[in-house]
């Protein structure tokens, strides 16, 4: 057996469903141990709604998933694991559950309303301001209005006999009766076999009762019995048929006394009274701050952790919880001691958060990092030349003049995005937080007079232009970052203000930024309670304004509309990368690195591959034109507008295969792509309110211009663009892949990406992984040298991924412990390269990696490769104290150091990339 290390040297993530279990990963533990990694990083494992592609709709957190294969299949997953020297990390998902007949603490809220042992482990607002919802839950889970379902008899009610219980049922869904209108429901029939059952029923029903669930439970019992027998059976066959016979007013008075209201689905946005994740209808928020809900949440991972089956979590949504330091500290000290009875080793936690620029993950949270999209930003905007930005921006402003669209810049349209988001989609979130604020005011004399509407205008400024996901204010208030920034963004969006709105906007921000203060239980409760709703509604605002639908309006260029990115934001230089990768080595030199996720909007390649366009905006220019020219006569006939046209053309950039090309595949694929992208956008089609026929409209053109023909001119002109770029972004997909397993930081693998990553958004980022085409892959390169001689296939980066995975698993204190040391780079195509040391008192190693190549790459030879005579003078100078010879881990190649009068060491590039554009050299004297 392999020795094992509890801490991740690097991952592989999988998406577990169905159709690939625990089984299916046993299957290729071979493979991934001969590719290096050290640990699994699995989705979501635990019970989710059946069939679940994805696992984030959690049913029973207790309970490992049986459509993976249960417990017995994972503990199986976890022993392979061990033997080959390998580990697991979990995705936990502590913000939200899935509602529905298969989650039973939320049946149980639909059975009792309030008097539920769960009703206060969601996030429901029981006594809101809307009087109809008192002591209800909003269900909005029809697809048309309720009083035209209600006429056209969509809800019936239905007996099952096994239990005694009643329930309403609308389409699949079954609903639970509450107790409480058994009552009524009975006395529409006078046999007597029923009397004893109606007894106990109208006793709950005035509520005359010390345990209204034993009771409850009684008259169930007497009604299965009842039900059993003949004259009970055609007594309740009665009561079913009467609502059958009219339907529509008895259904009504039915449906009033239970403890959900039934509604439109597309009401949600307006009348919600609990915390959605995000704005998804069926994914409720969990209160996972409080203690009882935190032990029954986790109690499945509590115990998978102390049998020594998990490794580390990976927090999911970690600012959608009322608190996350205090989560995150709390799950630190418990995942610690359950661990300590069998390793002594510190457990591996990361976070889902995205960072704005600059923004840095609190270090006294007890994380080792986030999950990586910051990474990911850093080094995607490290691939893009800067200098293109004038050039792209005249090609995006003439699309948008073309289709009148006002998107032009990003931070405009983001605003402007919130804005209708927090008036359509959100509108009952803000709602509830400007309520909770309006009665903190009437709580004090000095603020009695402030108004809701004021309050509301006031929020919904402060909300549009707050600059990062959220703030992270406790019970005793913000810190002075935090209260930084709400005062800032105050003071900005001040002047959109009335002045009569101007005492309100400052009594909103000291509620929302000051330290705690002398106050009343019930005021300190208050304010607690609205900064929590400001900082629980900010991110999904965030989230849904910026990924879910500014990135599918601006189409600048779309390599930089990604997770965690700002596409205002073209390029970065190496000497950004080189802080933002010190900093994450001083702080976090754990934290995960990633470049492809399963909510990724194009895969790590295709967005490499896009970045080439910002070197050669004007070629990019002119293909355009002429693509446009081409499909005039497809516009024609299928009047796509500029923008969508534009941002398809560019995806077709991006997910073009290098080999093997199956267009009715892509035809699928770019099909699917588009709808979402139309309706994210919510600009010409949107998901609650479709426009078929333009999005039908879009298709047509896809379709047109995709058509296996020989009269269309597209395909050729398409191929004759990609052959000119296809190197330089294979180039750059190489730099990526060296940087994420080079730098500070645990790299994590997306399942599939060791070949190159055209995907799409999910589901086409979710695919089925060809595992045997990569293990056959493996085979061959492990015969041959590392070379670009087939590129084209993806193994030169399987090569390259698997080579330096087993380095870094060798010399694991150089990577996990070692220092990062920038080198400084001089020479004719000193911008083309970046270099930096990893060194520990034992090793020293130089990573080199180039980039913006377009220019610089041999046509004939069709290489991503940089010719070594392009290089020049171009050189990494270097510590003299280094070492004096160097051994390139990639090809065995080795050489000696050149000496620069009076100064250092310097390392030659030509004499390094010669056969590669990356290398990692291990220096000696």
């Amino acid at each position: 057996m392999t020795i094992r290390s509890a801490r991740p040297h690097s991952t592989l993530r999988l998406q577990l469903h169905r159709g690939f279990g625990f089984a299916e990963a046993l299957a290729q533990c071979d493979y991934f141990a001969a590719l290096g990694v050290s640990h699994i990083y699995a989705s979501p494992i635990f019970s989710a709604r059946s069939g679940s592609t994805h696992g984030y709709d959690v049913v029973d957190p207790q309970q490992v998933n049986p459509e993976l294969g249960g417990e017995p299949g994972l503990r199986a997953l976890v022993q392979g694991l061990h033997q080959r020297g390998m580990g697991l990390i979990l995705d936990i998902v502590p913000n939200h559950m899935a509602i529905g007949s298969q989650n039973p603490w939320w049946c149980d809220v639909l059975l009792w309303g309030e008097q539920s042992a769960y009703a206060n482990w969601f996030d429901i607002a029981w006594q809101g301001p809307d009087t109809a919802l008192h002591g209800k839950v909003l269900l909005p889970i029809l697809g048309d209005s309720y009083g035209v379902l209600l006429s056209a008899g969509a809800f019936t009610l239905d007996f099952d006999g096994r239990s005694g219980r009643f329930s309403i049922t609308y389409g699949d869904q079954h609903l639970p009766l509450a107790p409480q209108a058994y009552a009524a429901l009975l006395a529409h029939s006078d046999a007597p076999c029923l009397d004893e059952a109606r007894a106990i029923f109208a006793a709950l029903a005035h509520g005359d009762k010390p345990a209204l669930q034993q009771q409850a439970q009684r008259g169930w019992q007497l009604l299965q019995v009842a039900a059993a027998q003949d004259a009970g059976a055609t007594a309740i066959a009665a009561l079913l048929q009467q609502l059958v016979t009219a339907p529509g007013a008895a259904m009504h008075a039915l449906l009033e006394c239970q403890h959900y209201r039934l509604c439109d689905w597309r009401n949600a946005g307006d009348e919600i009274n609990w915390r959605r994740f995000f704005e998804i209808g069926d994914l409720i928020g969990m209160r996972v701050e409080r203690e009882d809900v935190f032990e029954a949440t986790h109690s499945g991972l509590f115990r998978l952790v102390e049998q020594g089956l998990v490794d580390g979590v990976r927090i999911d949504h970690i600012d959608g919880l009322a608190d996350p330091r205090a989560y995150a500290r709390q799950l630190r000290t418990r995942l610690q001691s359950l661990r300590a009875a069998w390793t002594p080793q510190p457990v591996y936690i990361i976070a889902e958060k995205i960072l704005a620029t600059d923004e840095q993950l609190p270090v006294d949270w007890g994380l080792d990092g986030t999950s990586g999209y910051d990474f990911m930003d850093q080094v995607g905007a490290w691939l893009h030349e800067g200098h293109g930005s004038v050039a792209l921006d005249a090609i995006w402003y003439r699309s948008c003049a073309d289709s009148d669209v006002d998107a032009r810049l990003f931070r405009p349209l983001v605003s402007n995005t919130r804005r209708r988001l927090l008036e359509q989609n959100f509108a009952s979130e803000l709602q509830a937080l400007c309520q909770t604020l309006h009665t903190l005011a009437r709580s004090e004399p000095a603020t009695r007079d402030l108004s809701l509407h004021s309050i509301h205008r006031c929020v919904l400024e402060l909300l549009v232009s707050f600059p990062v996901y959220r703030s992270y204010a406790d019970a005793d208030g913000c810190c002075p970052y935090d209260a930084h920034l709400i005062r800032t963004t105050a003071t900005q969006v001040s002047e959109r203000l009335r002045a009569l709105d101007r005492p309100s906007l400052l009594a909103v921000v000291a509620w929302l930024s000051g330290a705690a203060s002398a106050a009343s239980p019930a005021t300190k409760q208050l304010r607690w309670r609205a900064r929590t709703r400001w900082q629980q509604l900010t991110p999904p605002l965030t989230a849904k304004s910026t990924e879910d639908t500014a990135f599918y309006r601006y189409g600048r260029l779309l390599s930089r509309n990604e997770v965690g990115s700002m596409p205002a934001q073209l390029a970065l230089s190496s000497d950004h990368l080189h802080r933002y990768a010190a900093q994450r080595h001083y702080h976090f030199p754990d934290a995960m690195l990633s470049t492809a996720t399963h909510d990724h909007k194009r895969g790590e390649d295709a967005r490499a591959r896009l970045a080439v366009l910002s070197e050669v905006p004007q070629q990019w220019g002119q293909a355009l034109r002429q693509w446009q020219q081409i499909n005039q006569a497809a516009r024609a006939q299928a009047p796509i507008d500029a923008v969508d046209e534009l941002m398809l053309y560019q995806s077709l950039i991006g997910v073009w295969p290098l080999a093997r090309l199956d267009l009715r595949d892509v035809r699928q694929r770019l099909s699917a792509w588009q709808q979402k992208a139309l309706r994210e956008a919510k600009r010409r089609s949107d998901w609650n309110a479709p426009d078929l026929a333009y999005e039908a409209v879009c298709d047509a053109f896809l379709m047109q211009i995709l058509r296996d023909a020989p009269d269309n001119d597209f395909l050729p002109a398409l191929q004759q663009f990609l052959d000119q770029i296809a190197a330089a972004g294979a180039l750059n997909g190489l730099s990526q892949t060296m940087l994420r397993l080079t730098m500070p930081g645990v790299p994590d693998l997306y399942q599939g990406c060791e070949f190159w990553d055209f995907s799409l958004v999910d589901p086409d980022n979710r695919r089925a992984v060809d595992y045997a085409a990569r293990q056959a892959m493996m085979q061959h390169g492990q015969r041959q040298p590392l070379t670009l001689d087939d590129w084209r296939s993806g193994g030169c980066k399987q090569q390259l991924i698997q080579m330096l995975l087993h380095f870094r698993r060798s010399h694991s204190d150089l990577f996990n412990k070692g220092h990062y040391v920038p080198l400084t780079v001089q020479g004719s195509l000193a911008s083309k390269l970046i270099a930096f040391a990893r060194s520990v008192d034992t090793c020293t190693v130089v990573v080199v990696c180039s980039r913006h190549s377009a220019g610089e790459i041999n046509a004939e030879d069709d290489l991503p490769l940089i010719e070594a005579s392009r290089w020049g003078d171009t050189r990494v100078l270097l510590p003299t104290h280094s070492g004096k010879q160097w051994q390139s881990i990639l090809s065995g190649a080795q050489g000696a150091l050149t000496v620069i009068a009076d100064g250092p060491w310097a390392l030659p590039v030509a004499a390094v990339l010669r056969g590669f554009p990356v290398d990692l050299l291990v220096l000696s004297r």
